[in-house]
């Protein structure tokens, strides 16, 4: 990378204090920074580093103290950094465009243009891959599955038969869609399968994390709306409804029938019971245990959740549970030092009688 200041502020429509002419050749951290580089500054606390980091540029949401740096100023320095490093950072190794001569591609199947399939990629009978999709090593696409134009199949994804992608769908390692949902019939102790004959529908736009799954819905569809991003090991089921835009940490799990709304934000290691509803822009906080249904905008934590300030107060009012103990023995024994000595006086009056 060797990409002038002047060249960046333009690119990220920013505005410089400092030298515009001064040549860059990487992109680091404010603290890993080395000569020539360029970093952000996305998060306040971490201001102090721009007095000792050795980077050469750094992207501001506004003006700082720091003349040995050149500062070019935008508007979401996060973002801007990001758009930096996918125009001059290190791009990730291409899959050639083609069929690699170890795939197996069923009958029927249609591939899109510029579509590149790597090395023992399975694509089933009757498959649809759309134009500019990438097929990494060892992916299985089933029978009737359908992939948009511009999608990402990392290693070792599964596309199970019949289920549909949309565009520019990003899938990475490891990840299974269209698993069977968990549907048993119990009988007499004994558990029996109860088939799962819908599919997975992901609209455009959806990224989905390594090991994460999606099961089929028993009938119908599973949907995971467009824009939604879903981060590593988490565990959708059967019928489950998200809707557009949603963020899903890693580790969370939603049971089946449950419906998401719009822009709705699931912290790390939450589960959430099934047949309920979320409304849209809620937020669950980590760890949270969700069994009933949430408002829109409403914001939630704990186990069983509720609203993120009573539970806070909870919180609080339990840390200072021993205080609180040691307190009420004090007047415990205040008390029965009190009525010890009332006694006395009542049987000093008594006696005088």
């Amino acid at each position: 990378m060797r990409v002038r200041v002047a060249e960046v502020a333009k690119l990220l429509e920013g505005r410089i204090i400092g030298d515009p002419e001064l040549e860059l050749t990487g992109i680091s951290s404010l603290t890993e920074a080395g000569p020539g580089d360029v970093s952000f500054l996305a998060n306040p606390k971490y201001a102090p580093h721009l007095a000792d980091t050795r980077a050469a540029a750094v992207l501001v949401d506004s003006p700082h103290d720091a003349s040995h740096l050149v500062q070019i100023v935008v508007a979401n320095p996060d973002w801007a950094f990001a758009q930096l490093v996918s125009a001059f950072g290190p791009q990730p190794g291409r899959l050639p465009i083609g069929v690699h001569p170890t795939a197996v591609i069923g009958d029927g199947v249609t591939l899109g243009e510029q579509v590149a399939i790597g090395a023992y990629v399975v694509i089933g009978e009757g498959a649809i891959i759309g134009d500019n999709c990438r097929i990494h090593a060892h992916a299985f696409i089933g029978d009737d599955a359908t992939l948009g134009t511009a999608c990402t199949i990392h290693p070792h994804v599964t596309v199970r038969e019949g289920c549909q992608l949309g565009n520019k769908v990003i899938i990475h390692s490891g990840a299974v869609i269209g698993s069977d949902g968990f549907g048993y019939a119990s009988v007499e102790g004994v558990h029996h399968k109860i088939p799962q004959v819908g599919i997975v529908v992901v609209g455009d736009d959806v990224e989905i994390g390594a090991n994460t799954t999606i099961d089929r819905a028993r009938f119908g569809k599973t949907i995971i709306g467009a824009g939604s991003k879903l981060d590593n090991l988490v565990q959708i089921a059967h019928n489950v409804e998200v809707g557009r835009g949603c963020i899903i940490t890693a580790q969370c799990g939603i049971a089946g029938s449950t419906t998401l709304g719009s822009y709705v934000t699931i912290a790390g290691q939450s589960g959430l019971s099934g047949h309920i509803t979320i409304g849209d822009q809620a937020i669950i906080a980590g760890q949270s245990g969700v069994t009933k249904n949430v408002p829109a905008k409403a914001v939630i934590q704990g186990s069983p959740a509720t609203n993120i300030n009573d539970f806070r107060k909870g919180v609080i009012n339990v840390r200072r549970m021993p205080q609180t103990i040691a307190a009420v023995k004090q007047m415990e024994q205040r008390l029965a030092t009190l009525e010890a000595r009332l006694a006395e006086l009542e049987g000093t009056t008594g006696d005088a009688s």
